[in-house]
């Protein structure tokens, strides 16, 4: 049950614990036969793609942050300890179509810091203040049915949904009204779920953003850069995480001011 009395969906796929270079754990999908996070250092990865690439490269005063992906709460914990430390507000939405249980987030180690529980155990479908810096939304939806309608996401909602619903479930509106300033998309890899590297979702999202929004991703594939540009981003090729990737892709909204200045100490490619 969640902690607002609705009946919360836990859709089953086996996913095995597995520690990467950095230490850090990451969840193994043999269904998929992929990885939630870099098995070159999944807190290393999400810290410099989502966090120093995205976040900290945003000029918004209160930024407003959507997750394609909430998965393990990482990105949104990381994101919550930036908020705290350079006391900067932000307003977190985060869509996941197969939540992860509290038990099973825990087995991972990633803080002891009891608002890592929070993130997982807080309502969902609602908007709930974690701390005065960090206002967090999680819904648990099917991504790929994301849509920009009057202002406000609409989407495919699973939650407080039986068990023999249907596969998908007609769009709600999802109380959230579009404006993001910054878009982490950190769904699995399009060889994996081809479904969610659809022009039609990075076009919504396109329109759901806040001039000079950015999106980052981790995934550099020429197609993917092609898809973003094609529905009006500007792209970046950038260096990617210590000992990861090569490079990893930042899009942003407008094409006629550049982002903040100093986000990326490293050379990058604009395409």
């Amino acid at each position: 049950m969640a902690p607002n009395g609705q009946r919360l969906i836990y859709i089953y796929m086996e996913r095995i614990i597995e520690r990467t270079e950095d230490g850090s754990a990451t969840l193994f999908v043999p269904e998929l036969n992929e990885h939630y996070h870099s098995v070159k250092g999944a807190r290393t990865e999400s810290q410099h793609i989502f966090i120093d690439m995205g976040l900290k490269a945003s000029a918004a005063p209160r930024p407003r942050i959507l997750e394609i992906g909430f998965g393990t709460g990482l990105n949104a914990l990381l994101t919550l300890e930036t908020a705290e430390q350079e006391q900067k507000a932000v307003c977190y939405t985060g869509i996941e179509l197969y939540p992860l249980s509290w038990e099973e987030a825990d087995t991972l180690h990633y803080s002891d810091n009891p608002l890592f529980r929070e993130l997982h155990t807080s309502a969902w479908e609602k908007e709930v203040n974690i701390t005065p810096y960090f206002t967090l939304h999680k819904i648990q939806g099917d991504i790929k049915t994301l849509r920009v309608e009057n202002g406000e996401l609409k989407i495919a909602v699973r939650h407080n949904n039986p068990h023999n619903a249907p596969a998908c479930p007609p769009l709600a509106a999802s109380g959230v009204s579009v404006g993001f300033d910054v878009v982490y998309f950190d769904a699995f890899a399009p060889e994996k779920q081809p479904e969610m590297w659809s022009e039609e979702l990075f076009r919504n999202i396109y329109a759901g953003m806040n001039a000079n929004g950015i999106l980052t991703t981790y995934c550099a594939k020429g197609a993917v850069r092609r898809l973003l540009q094609s529905v009006g981003f500007t792209v970046e090729r950038l260096p990617g995480p210590p000992g990861g990737k090569r490079e990893i892709l930042r899009a942003s909204k407008t094409k006629e001011q550049p982002i903040k200045a100093g986000a990326a100490t490293t050379p990058h490619r604009t395409l």
